[in-house]
């Protein structure tokens, strides 16, 4: 999901694209968020890990 974002984010930027700009954004952050928890071994959504 961070590479997606990431990938969205570049894109967003260079094609000047708003929209793509934005969903990068969050999609980054979410992200970060999901893997800061996973790190701390907290469950997101009742599951330890995503496959």
């Amino acid at each position: 999901m961070i590479l997606l974002g990431a990938l969205l984010l570049i894109l967003g930027f260079v094609l000047d694209v708003y929209l793509l700009w934005v969903v990068g954004v969050v999609l980054l952050v979410v992200g970060a968020v999901f893997w800061a928890l996973g790190a701390i071994g907290r469950p997101v959504a009742g599951r330890r890990a995503w496959f």
